[in-house]
């Protein structure tokens, strides 16, 4: 196992959600974390202010990223091509980015972790823009580990996880939206962001784990 004592991380959307739960777990084992999302300032879509960002963190052991972007759904024929697009270029390009801008500064033996979806791999109508992007996560990450070697990278999926995104939602429909999800799950229950966090902290804290795509999602693909 990985020692996270004296390490550094930089968790993007490490200020909310899984992200946040994930920065948690990392300090509680003593890692130095930068929590860094568009709260703090850093946007995924400015690719061009990302490579300053990074110099300005200096060298550091495990890029994690966690945060997504707003996906348009429904049926392909009358989807907004353009929103898609805009959403692809958040998560997909905003992945690329920060793994390129980051990488020339982990220290060896360190790791980038990127974060997709159960849709990667599910095929939903209606969900051609999260299949689409979470697809290339998980391919480019396997690119990745191979190019970026000894660098190790890797991918957690996520399925559907209990955190404030929904906390928009009246609570009743809250409420009823994930009862109903966990009755259909093989699990039993919707993950919590501390659920999803153990999956990134497999990924950092395994020498042996490059290139591979950690599943969380409560039994969703083989449902």
């Amino acid at each position: 196992m990985t020692p996270l004592s004296d390490s550094r991380a930089i968790v993007i959307g490490g200020t909310s959600g899984i992200g946040a739960a994930l920065a948690d777990a990392l300090e509680m084992r003593g890692a130095e974390v930068v929590r860094a999302s568009r709260a703090t300032g850093l946007d995924l879509a400015n690719g061009a202010s990302l490579p300053g960002w990074f110099d300005a963190q200096g060298p550091f052991d495990h890029l994690v990223v966690t945060a997504g972007s707003q996906a348009p759904g429904g049926g392909f024929g009358a989807l907004d091509l353009n929103a898609a697009r805009a959403a692809f270029d958040v998560k997909f390009w905003g992945s690329a980015r920060a793994a390129q801008a980051g990488a020339a500064l982990i220290r060896p033996g360190g790791t980038i972790t990127l974060t997709s979806g159960f849709l990667a791999r599910r095929a939903t109508p209606g969900s051609f823009t999260k299949t689409a992007m979470n697809a290339a996560i998980e391919a480019t990450a396997k690119l990745l580990a191979n190019e970026l070697a000894p660098l190790r990278v890797n991918v957690v999926s996520p399925g559907l996880t209990d955190t404030e995104a929904y906390a928009a939602m009246p609570e009743d429909k809250r409420i009823a939206m994930l009862t109903g999800a966990a009755g259909r799950l093989p699990a039993g229950r919707v993950a919590q962001p501390q659920d999803v966090a153990a999956g990134y902290l497999f990924a950092i804290e395994t020498p042996s784990v490059t290139g591979a795509v950690i599943d969380i999602d409560g039994g969703a693909l083989i449902a």
